[in-house]
């Protein structure tokens, strides 16, 4: 899986390898028994109070710092220590489309598309928990307008790995959300791989890579990409993947420009001309 094998081998194909070094430090570390530390640059809340002696004039400032994250760590560890691990954060890579064409129109009302797929060192990172929770998975995120709820992929895949395994464990997840939405990167994508992945991780990996990528395919077509090695040659609604060498060098710089406007990816196949698709293929 790309996110994955950022995370533990760095063996993926990187168009700009030293900026993701440079992101290493949010990464979680691993433990022996399993659990990770989540390192964080946010400020913790803090509460000033002031306190008084009556026999005394003089004021003593009292403050309390209270780290929501310490607490959620401690509460997953409880939740089930039999797990194989507790606590999880994962690098979710997004990709670029080093072309694109539309070869078809479906009958199913998709597009059958040819594209080189390529993931780059921007990414999201997810952070994921045990949640004692026993019927619905918790997810809060870092920007306004990225749905929380099970219109969000994060949460699909969770529902579609608990579907397909019988699994019973729900998480606490939070999104460090990077990755511009509406942009044709796959961030969305890319994420419900990740938590696919993580979830596997949770259960002592009940199912392999090539179930997961299987998978994945009924959340959304790029998804099975990010199960890839990093670089695909990909085909069909996007689903049908071919790992291939890194087409170009892994440390080229790439200036990446995203307007301001958003594009969601069904209403611009939508409004693609009703032609004949087939001579795009051609050189």
């Amino acid at each position: 899986m790309a996110s994955s094998h950022f995370l533990c081998s760095h063996h993926v194909f990187l168009p700009s390898y030293n900026s993701f070094k440079k992101s290493q430090s949010h990464l979680s570390l691993f433990k022996p028994n399993g659990s990770s530390s989540f390192h964080s640059n946010s400020q913790f809340k803090r509460i000033r109070a002031m306190a008084s002696d009556s026999n005394t004039p003089t004021r003593r400032q009292v403050e309390v710092v209270y780290n929501p994250e310490e607490r959620i760590n401690k509460l997953a560890d409880e939740v089930d220590k039999e797990a194989p691990l507790s606590r999880l954060a994962l690098f979710s890579p997004c990709k670029v489309n080093v072309f694109l064409r539309i070869t078809n129109k479906r009958e199913d009302g998709f597009h059958d598309l040819a594209s080189l797929f390529h993931v780059i060192s921007l990414g999201d990172i997810l952070k994921f928990s045990l949640s004692p929770s026993k019927t619905k998975d918790s997810l809060s995120t870092n920007v306004s307008g990225v749905p929380l709820d099970d219109r969000n992929l994060i949460i699909k895949a969770l529902n579609l790995y608990r579907k397909k395994t019988g699994s019973e464990k729900f998480f606490w997840i939070h999104l460090d959300k990077k990755v511009p939405t509406g942009a044709g990167l796959g961030g969305g994508s890319s994420n419900a791989a990740t938590a696919l992945w993580a979830a596997n991780q949770f259960n002592g990996c009940l199912a392999t890579e090539k179930e997961l990528q299987e998978w994945s395919s009924e959340i959304g077509s790029d998804v099975p990409f990010f199960f890839s090695q990093g670089a695909a040659y990909c085909t069909g609604r996007g689903e049908v993947v071919q790992n291939i060498p890194p087409p170009v060098p892994l440390d080229i710089p790439m200036v990446l420009i995203k307007p301001q406007q958003a594009c969601s990816t069904a209403e611009v196949y939508k409004n693609l001309p009703h032609l004949k698709f087939s001579h795009l293929l051609e050189d």
